[in-house]
């Protein structure tokens, strides 16, 4: 199991990043796709028409998201932290995550790269 950290530069405010992560509205346009989502610590939640499931943990509005998404029924639960810091010109997003599976790690942190963080910051430059 490894874990990713990486940090993107989003130009917007910090709330306007934690709505575009926590509104299952705001989540469609950005991703593209079907998404089960709501803001409530303990809800179970869909991304990308089920591509991505897991469990809402903690949010602390416009500075923190934590969640745990699941590889499969076998592997433990890999916790995702997004911390939003205020910026001069917008946001310093932190996205950290535990527990990815070995042989998953270059294509899914590729994907979160390119589609998660990538399709967030071009939401914000459009």
């Amino acid at each position: 199991m490894k874990d990713f950290k990486k940090y993107t530069y989003i130009p917007a405010p910090p709330e306007e990043v934690y709505l575009a992560l926590t509104k299952e509205t705001s989540i469609k346009l950005w991703t593209g796709a079907d998404v089960e989502f709501e803001e409530v610590p303990g809800t179970e939640f869909s991304f990308w028409d089920g591509d991505i499931t897991g469990k809402n943990i903690e949010f602390v509005y416009g500075k923190l998201i934590v969640q745990q998404w699941y590889f499969g029924e076998e592997n433990e639960p890999s916790i995702v932290t997004i911390k939003l810091h205020e910026d001069k010109k917008g946001t310093s997003l932190e996205y950290k995550q535990t527990n990815i599976p070995d042989e998953d790690y270059k294509d899914f942190t590729d994907g979160i790269q390119e589609y998660f963080l990538g399709g967030l910051v071009d939401f914000f430059d459009e």
